[in-house]
């Protein structure tokens, strides 16, 4: 008897402290344009709610959309998230916004919200991207809607299955030419109000703050919330990240090499190409992206387009080797790959990836033609540049007439430019030839705008 009492005082003690313990209710805010920075936010708070094991999560969303390739990577995030996602829509979720909200367990919004017009469009003009891009965001956001499942529907002996939220209506926040009687006419994007996504069951219930979301429909009436405080090494990290920021730092590793190139030794171009790279791979690497031998393909590509200049001359196995492994190097950094498993990988980021190496490279070739048409004309540039002939000059050093025609040797590589050793004295002079090796035998064959030139015999 005794030890009956002793086991109903445990039980209720038990359920007593579990009544009386306080839930823990994990709160991210996400009230800016979805990129790279958000992105950042959402992983970071993810990781910190589930290694404190909190009950829920719950999204604090206010945003007119973003990238797509943000946003579908935060999806997935929320998709898989051991711990239900829930999302409080306090007054827009736009375009990549309504992808995000709809991956969450249920959708909670204020009255006034918004949530819908997921058309991807341009970030320069606003305009409907081609319809590949639509194709695929009609796929993704399809997917994430179907991924919560059907509802049991018995009505008197009939048994039907009905889409907790409808793939169809996902669709049409994307594609105009999708036609749901009573919901949306074709031609027209859509978009739904809080009451609206109510009726058609994308919103679970209508709040008007993050505390009655917790209360009435989370059902927790002793909770505490904790809440992700984003740090500046985030906040510089996605501005490392952000595609555009990546295209400028491969426009300057390029750049930087080409110059380089173009005067032998250490100078200012080489400089600003190893910062441009450490500032590109370092944030890929701490975030998990950048493997080992991803650096090392890219290192491996800069010796090789090196040995294409300095020891092959032309352009030939060597240098289009190089141009790929560095090209390699720069795409898989940004991919979560392991090794060439493309797995995990999703197309937008592949894509991505591509485009901004590709942007990066093009702008390079830009501003290498810009800075070369540049150099003879009105402007900053001029001062760098000798624009008159001073051949007849008379502060002309007329000894140096009489160097050509003499044979000397070279002291460094002229490529074009370089140095030069006649009778013990060194010169400045530039290759008439494509390429001069050191300590090769060259001959004097001008003296053109205080500059001499020379040929290897």
């Amino acid at each position: 008897m005794r030890l009956f009492f002793v086991i109903l005082l445990g039980f209720i003690s038990c359920n007593f402290y579990a009544q009386q313990k306080q839930a823990t209710v994990y709160k991210i805010n996400i009230n800016s344009e979805i990129n790279t920075t958000s992105r950042i936010y959402l992983s970071n708070g993810l990781k910190e709610a589930d290694a404190m094991q909190a009950d829920a999560i719950l999204l604090h969303l206010n945003t007119y959309g973003g990238t797509v390739v943000d946003a579908d990577s935060m999806r997935s995030a929320i998709l898989y998230n051991p711990i239900p996602v829930y999302v409080f829509i306090d007054n827009n979720a736009a375009s990549a916004g309504a992808l995000i909200a709809i991956a969450c367990k249920k959708i909670y919004m204020r009255k006034g919200a918004n949530i819908g017009a997921a058309t991807v469009v341009s970030g320069e003009t606003g305009e409907a991207m081609p319809d590949k891009y639509q194709s695929y965001m009609r796929s993704i956001i399809r997917s994430t809607a179907e991924s919560h499942g059907k509802d049991t529907v018995i009505t008197g002996n009939d048994t039907t299955y009905k889409w907790v939220r409808n793939p169809l209506i996902a669709e049409a926040m994307v594609d105009d030419r999708v036609y749901i009687p009573n919901v949306i006419d074709s031609g027209k994007v859509l978009t739904f109000t809080a009451q609206e996504a109510e009726k058609f069951g994308y919103c679970e219930g209508l709040a008007e703050s993050v505390e009655e979301v917790i209360t009435k429909y989370l059902g927790y009436s002793e909770y505490k919330i904790e809440e992700y405080k984003p740090t500046f090494l985030d906040n510089l990290k996605g501005f490392l990240t952000n595609p555009a920021f990546q295209a400028i730092l491969i426009m300057i590793i390029i750049a930087g090499i080409y110059f380089e190139l173009q005067s032998p030794g250490i100078g200012f171009p080489s400089i600003a190409a190893v910062m441009a790279a450490v500032l590109y791979f370092t944030p890929l690497y701490l975030d998990g992206l950048v493997q080992n031998w991803e650096i090392i393909v890219f290192l491996i590509g800069l010796i090789l387009v090196a040995l294409e200049i300095f020891v092959f001359p032309g352009f030939g196995i060597s240098g289009i080797l190089g141009v790929i492994c560095i090209g390699g190097g720069l795409i898989f950094a940004m991919l979560n790959n392991d090794y060439f498993s493309f797995k995990e990988v999703s197309m937008p980021d592949i894509s991505r990836s591509f485009l901004t190496v590709l942007s990066g490279i093009l702008l390079s070739f830009g501003i290498i033609l810009w800075l070369s048409s540049r150099i003879d004309q009105k402007g900053m540039f001029r001062k760098i540049a000798l624009l008159k002939d001073l051949s007849d000059s008379e502060s002309v050093n007329t000894d140096d007439f009489s160097l050509i025609g003499q044979t000397g040797k070279a002291m460094t590589i002229l490529h074009p430019s370089g140095k030069i050793i006649i009778n013990n004295e060194v010169y400045d002079a530039v290759s008439n030839q494509n390429f001069i090796e050191s300590g090769k035998t060259v001959v004097v064959v001008k003296f053109e705008n205080m500059q001499l030139y020379v040929e290897e015999i």
